[in-house]
């Protein structure tokens, strides 16, 4: 066989040996990972955790192979180390974006910006990190023409380099509330008064859980980031609108149930409307003010 190759690819004895080498140490270090993830797979039930060993296992196994495949085959390199030096300016241009998402990979490994299962927005993208690999990351898109960040099912995979020129928001890392407000409208005639007190009800009964969590955890991220005090309590603003009194409930919620809460403080809202004569929701209208009949009595202009 050794002289079949030989004739046929002219390929000396000591180069078969070392091709030969090279496969049976890729082939070790298949078997091995695959054992350990078999075995792994019947005694851990954890996805997360099965994940992470094998993203693991699949890292010291690449650099072993290198390392080995490097042993193996450093006669015959010492003797290109001379063209690759001349070779290595011009192929650090041709590949600049192949290292810099190396290096991208690098800074989420090293300063760790995200983990896996974050939520997070860069360069107006905005998902769950499903994946994180040597050149890339994958998000579970959420939002788009999903309202109230539900998932759009779709997987965006983003360069790693865009960590390092691209902002990037964590809707969950060290801290996981965020703040959302719910805008109700009601009419001018309305006892706006009354609405508000029901809006501060309502959002003190269903945020109240998530305010001591949310305390709780900023204080922590208070020793890592430099953080203000604040106040978790809900608030209700009031401001004018065109059509009516705009009344603002602002409250902390947690960033993946944020569509659930808002659901449940409408329907309780729709429902204590419903009882109150006096409070109606305001949407647009034209109406026409006769202010000689209507106006106060000392803001109306005297009769012509």
């Amino acid at each position: 066989m050794s002289e079949w190759f030989r004739s046929q690819f002219g390929m000396t004895p000591a180069m078969q040996g070392r091709l030969l080498s090279s496969l049976m140490w890729i082939l070790v270090l298949w078997l091995s990972r695959r054992l350990i993830m078999l075995g792994f797979a019947r005694t851990v039930k954890d996805h997360g955790v099965r994940y992470r060993w094998s993203k693991a296992t699949q890292y010291v196994a690449v650099v072993l192979g290198f390392i080995g495949i490097a042993s193996i085959w450093s006669s015959v390199l010492r003797g290109v180390a001379t063209y690759l030096g001349l070779v290595s300016a011009g192929l650090a241009i041709a590949m600049k974006d192949i290292l810099t998402n190396m290096a991208g990979w690098g800074f989420i490994v090293w300063r760790k910006p995200f983990e896996l299962g974050d939520r997070i927005e860069i360069n107006q993208f905005t998902g769950d990190v499903v994946d994180i690999r040597l050149f890339q990351f994958t998000l579970l898109e959420i939002g788009n023409w999903a309202d109230a960040d539900q998932t759009t099912g779709r997987l965006i995979h983003i360069p790693n380099a865009m960590v390092i020129t691209a902002g990037l928001a964590n809707y969950t890392r060290g801290f996981q509330y965020i703040w959302d407000e719910l805008a109700v409208l009601v009419t001018f005639e309305s006892d706006w008064r009354g609405a508000k007190s029901i809006l501060a009800d309502l959002s003190a009964k269903h945020a109240a859980s998530a305010t001591d969590v949310a305390a709780a955890q900023i204080a922590r991220a208070r020793e890592k980031f430099f953080i203000s005090s604040m106040s978790f309590d809900p608030v209700v603003y009031t401001s004018v609108q065109d059509s009516g009194v705009l009344l603002t409930l602002r409250y902390v919620v947690h960033a993946r149930r944020r569509r659930a809460v808002s659901e449940e403080i409408w329907e309780a809202i729709l429902t204590e409307f419903a009882q109150r004569d006096d409070i109606d929701f305001a949407y647009p209208t034209t109406r026409f003010y006769h202010n000689v009949a209507e106006g106060k009595p000392g803001a109306k202009p005297s009769p012509a």
